[in-house]
């Protein structure tokens, strides 16, 4: 039986060769590899089996890359499967788009760097796993909520047979019967009902003007359908509505109605009971909106690790993987954050904390500012950012050298703006670079691009000074901010008056 911790990687190629080769570098990866000779053996293989990437040359007789591609992108099941397409002849921007027209996540030409491919298919795998697990929690949260609605549908079932059991349901103020007089047009209503509706008994009139008053307005006209239905000869009624109390609060109850007849037929006399479901409504609501928020994050997470995968850049494939692995290790850091307030946010000093970590010995590294949460969104863009800066400083700022020192505060200005000011000194003599390197354009792309921010750079000889504003979509700083007196600096609008 195939390890259940291993995914499907199909390799499609018409040339045994390469397929031995594709085979050879992946194979470190410990996942299982699948060949396919031609586009139809690997239809052949989807319909049977899931995948997690497939990897397919484009040059292949009777069924291309890209026709096979545009097949399996009709099937269902394989819409968001990731495809790498790879070749040797159709390599200019146009192929390359209508390769990502297709669904491609990627387009690897040849010779194909083993390192390179190792790294973009262990990436996709991983996401393909986590993605798998979070399905599976869903199905299993699922299923408890299923098995819950089921066992109170059993027990609303038992009540209604059981004189005990309704009894019982009563005094706990979960249901309450009723009996309606329909010749006379008196109502009867037990404690139960009062309970449910959250009425007085003593100062409520039991009037069919008063009852209908209860319902919520887009009820009410089920209401007359019940009544009109016994009128026509109907013996039971069952129905979900809302009742509004007193109060303004809504709950949802169930409701059964039969009716009593005399010899001729006529109707004398209809009895029902009310259960209060609005904990299982509830649970239900909870259920969908975990669903919908599962897929949503899950969405993010795959549109974030494309777009690390398809910008980064490097010299080499060392530096290439090194950076990718980087920029993914601090994705997870900022979801683990994320993941212990339950996805409400994350607060900033947290997020610098855990991208400093590795290099937090001694009094090298000095923190300052207020207590702010930021939402999931802006948390990742910012970690992204902090990342790239943490990562050339480690290379080429204070935090190369055992004397150098960082300084990084935050604050909010009165326009709310969330200021995070990056002072490096007494590393090595810092010249200006000619031109912005991959780094310093990733944190101006993070913050102005996606968060409609700044990013400012001052290259001193004595170290750099880097100010991030950051637009808040409400306030989110402490009533009394800590002042940044360790931080004042001079130039480049960032001074800071001491407090």
């Amino acid at each position: 039986m195939m390890d259940q911790d291993k995914v499907n990687i199909l390799l499609v190629d018409d040339q045994p060769a390469k397929l031995l080769a594709y085979e050879v570098i992946l194979k470190e990866l410990g996942e299982n590899l699948v060949k396919a000779s031609s586009g139809r053996e690997a239809l052949e293989f989807l319909l049977k089996n899931d995948v997690a990437i497939i990897l397919v040359d484009v040059c292949m007789p009777e069924l291309d890359g890209f026709e096979l591609a545009a097949m399996i992108r009709e099937h269902p099941r394989f819409q968001k499967t990731a495809m790498i397409f790879i070749s040797a002849i159709q390599v200019s921007d146009i192929d390359r788009l209508r390769g990502y027209e297709m669904g491609a996540v990627d387009y690897v030409p040849v010779p194909v760097v083993p390192e390179v491919l190792r790294a973009k298919i262990k990436v996709f795998a991983e996401l393909y796993r986590k993605t798998r697990q979070l399905e599976r929690l869903n199905v299993e949260l699922e299923d408890r909520v299923r098995a819950r609605t089921a066992e109170l549908e059993e027990s609303h079932a038992r009540l209604l047979e059981s004189e005990q059991r309704r009894s019982l349901a009563i005094a706990a103020g979960k249901m309450g019967s009723w009996d309606w007089d329909w010749v006379n047009g008196d109502w009867m209503w037990d404690d139960g009902q009062y309970q449910i509706l959250g009425i007085d008994p003593g100062s409520f009139e039991l009037t069919p003007a008063n009852i209908q008053a209860l319902f919520h307005p887009d009820d009410v006209r089920e209401l007359h359908e019940a009544w009109a239905s016994f009128a026509r000869g109907t013996k039971s009624y069952e129905a979900e509505f809302r009742i509004i109390r007193p109060t303004g609060e809504v709950r949802w109850c169930a409701g059964t109605a039969a009716a009593s007849t005399d010899k001729g037929g006529r109707v004398i006399r209809v009895s029902g009971v009310t259960v209060d479901i609005t904990e299982r409504k509830q649970a239900e609501e909870r259920q969908s909106l975990l669903a919908r928020e599962v897929d949503h994050r899950a969405k993010n997470a795959l549109a974030l690790a494309q777009s690390i995968v398809r910008l980064t850049r490097g010299d080499n494939v060392k530096m290439y993987v090194r950076s990718v692995e980087g920029r993914i290790n601090a994705l997870a850091r900022v979801h683990t954050v994320l993941s212990l307030s339950s996805w409400q946010g994350a607060e900033i000093r947290r997020l610098i904390e855990e991208e400093l970590a590795p290099y937090s010995t001694g009094d090298q590294i000095a923190l300052r500012g207020p207590e702010v949460q930021l939402e999931p969104a802006t948390a990742q863009t910012v970690a992204l950012a902090l990342h790239e800066l943490v990562t050339n400083s480690a290379k080429y700022g204070a935090l190369s050298t055992l004397s150098g020192q960082l300084s990084v505060g935050w604050e909010e200005d009165q326009a709310g703006v969330l200021k995070i000011i990056w002072v490096e000194t007494g590393g090595p003599p810092v010249e200006k670079p000619v031109s912005r390197g991959f780094g310093t354009r990733s944190v101006i792309a993070s913050i102005e691009s996606q968060l409609g921010g700044q990013a400012e750079f001052d290259w001193r000889p004595e170290g750099l000074v880097c100010c991030l504003s950051v637009p808040l979509p409400q306030r989110q700083f402490a009533a009394d901010p800590v002042p940044l007196r360790e931080i004042a600096v001079d130039g480049n609008g960032l001074r800071r008056a001491e407090r």
